[in-house]
This record gives structure tokens, C-alpha cells and sequence, in this order.
């Protein structure tokens, strides 16, 4: 059934709601490079965050009532996606501990050409024609807000890799393992309720987690004050981004991992600057635009054909 586009848009309070999400998620990556910067490894991050996170969603769904039905196809899939979203957890903060927290989001934020990507070769279905268009202008912001060619900071290409390869291989593992984790839930675990899904999955990333500082020896726990603060404040703020968006976001009628929160590595390249003096160039930063404005505009897009038909 058709609706009108007034029906598809969304209040001010709801907008204003979902830019202090992009806020707070900016603000749980720059807390958490000033925590790897005093000692905390990236593993026990994701493990103190996520088991935070999973507590404070369960509570949600048990106070809210919501049913818990696990279907046979929901319990193969869900494992796929825990391990999937543990790697992009473990990937994205270990990207973030190397690159400006900024320039770490921005390479992350590229995962709708991995989703469009991992959708084809799964399932078969043809990226939308805007989707294709975008994916080159995507990768030219992305190359200007890397300065893949040295040519910003004066060092060349190849110093320029050195310094930023690695952490930039993360970013890339991120995007790509969260666009399979949501092409797999989009096509395999949508007709299970968000809050028991993410509740789920952050049981498991946390779990997994654990295991994953087994292997690296064990947790390592911030050597200085300034850390224990990143840690706290990386995992308030991780908590309750995801708290707003499954009790607030619901009421306001918004989606919530709705598009306009991709302005993240926006909030987070102003925090940076100020908090951690991560400057960039002003190239760098109409690379980022480009980027973020890209995958806004795709999100809206899909947002709007998602409530205009049924």
C-alpha cells in the first residue's frame, strides 16, 4: 500500500534524536582511542562494551515483554552473524587504535557497497542503479580523505601506505564483515524482533570476545587513569546509543540504523581535532563530505522506498 511523502518523513525531534546517536557513536570511538593509547588491547574493549551492551538490552526486552521465538533458521544464522559482527568489533578498533579515529569510520562507512556486494553474490540480486553510480564517487572521496597518494601530507604513496595500510586493511574488514552480517540479516533474521536480535548478537561478540583475549594471553586493562575513563566512556556511550535506538527511536517511528546516522565519522573527525589533535587536510575533509553524503543519500533512498510500499 502507497503512502503519501509526508507520512515518510520524519520529525525534528526524530532527526535530532538521530544525529545525538551519530554523536555519541563518534564519541565511543574517540574514547576509545584515548583508551588503547594508555594500555586497554582491543579485545577486552569489545568484551566490556558488548557485555555491557547485551545486559542493558536484555533488560529491555524482559521489561518490555518481547517475545523471544527462535526459529530453526534463526538459530543457524545467528551464530554466522555473531562471529561476523565479533570480527568487524575486533577489526574497527584495532583500525581505530592505528588511523585518525575520523579517516578509521570513513573507510568503515563504506560497507553499503559491501552489502550491495555480498547481496549479489549471495542471493543474486542486482545492486539498484543508484547504488552502482555512487560506488565510484564513493571511492574517489574515500581516496581524497586517505590522501592515498601522499599528496596532502607530502610524504608520497608509498610512505603514506606505510603509515596507513594496516590500519586501513581493518577499516576494509570492518566494512566488509558488517555488510555480510547485514545482507545475512536482512535476507535470513529480519522477521526477528531487533531488540532480541542485537541482544543476541552481543551475547556472542562478547563471548567470542573473551576467548579472542585467551588467545592474544589475556585482558589487558588500561595502565593509567586517563584510560580507565576511555573505557567507561567508550562503553556508556556504545550502551547508550544503542539504548536510544531501540527505545526512543521505535516511539518516533524511525528505523533505527537509519542512514542519517553515517554523519558518525563527521562528529567523530570534530572530536578528534579537539579532543585528540587529529588534523587532517581540508582535501581530506571534502573526501569525508563526499563519503558521508553518499551513504546518506543512499540510506534515505532505501528508507523511503522501505515506507512508500507494502
Amino acid at each position: 500500500m502507497a503512502v503519501n511523502s509526508k507520512t515518510s518523513a520524519i520529525s525534528g525531534l526524530a532527526f535530532a534524536t538521530l544525529l545525538f546517536i551519530g554523536l555519541i557513536m563518534g564519541a565511543n570511538h574517540v574514547a576509545a582511542r584515548i583508551a588503547f593509547d594508555h594500555g586497554l588491547n582491543v579485545a577486552t574493549a569489545v568484551v566490556v562494551r558488548s557485555l555491557v551492551t547485551a545486559v542493558v538490552v536484555s533488560l529491555i526486552v524482559y521489561f518490555q515483554g518481547v517475545p523471544v521465538r527462535l526459529t530453526g533458521k534463526h538459530k543457524k544464522v545467528l551464530p554466522a552473524i555473531g562471529l561476523l559482527v565479533t570480527i568487524q568489533s575486533l577489526s574497527i578498533y584495532s583500525s581505530v587504535a592505528l588511523l585518525p579515529v575520523s579517516l578509521a569510520l570513513l573507510a568503515f562507512n563504506t560497507y553499503p557497497l559491501w552489502t550491495a556486494f555480498w547481496s549479489r553474490v549471495i542471493y543474486g540480486q542486482r545492486p539498484e542503479r543508484q547504488v552502482l553510480l555512487a560506488m565510484p564517487i564513493m571511492l574517489i572521496g574515500l581516496a581524497l580523505a586517505l590522501d592515498v597518494f601522499g599528496a596532502a601530507s607530502g610524504l608520497g604513496a608509498k610512505a603514506q601506505w606505510g603509515m596507513i595500510g594496516v590500519g586501513v586493511a581493518f577499516a576494509v574488514t570492518a566494512a566488509a564483515t558488517f555488510g555480510l552480517a547485514l545482507t545475512l540479516t536482512q535476507n535470513e533474521a529480519s522477521d526477528l524482533d531487533g531488540r532480541v536480535r542485537t541482544a543476541t548478537t552481543m551475547w556472542m561478540v562478547g563471548l567470542l570476545a573473551i576467548v579472542g583475549t585467551q588467545l592474544m594471553g589475556d585482558f589487558q586493562w588500561p595502565t593509567a587513569t586517563a584510560g580507565w575513563w576511555g573505557l567507561a566512556l567508550l562503553t556508556i556511550f556504545y550502551g547508550t546509543g544503542f539504548t536510544v535506538m531501540f527505545i526512543v527511536l521505535p516511539r518516533l517511528g524511525v528505523v533505527g540504523n537509519s542512514s542519517i546516522m553515517s554523519i558518525e565519522p563527521i562528529f567523530a573527525l570534530v572530536l578528534g581535532w579537539f579532543i585528540l589533535d587529529q588534523k587532517i587536510a581540508l582535501i581530506q575533509i571534502v573526501g569525508a563530505c563526499i563519503v558521508v553524503g553518499l551513504v546518506i543519500k543512499l540510506g534515505l533512498r532505501k528508507q523511503v522506498t522501505s515506507k512508500t510500499t507494502r
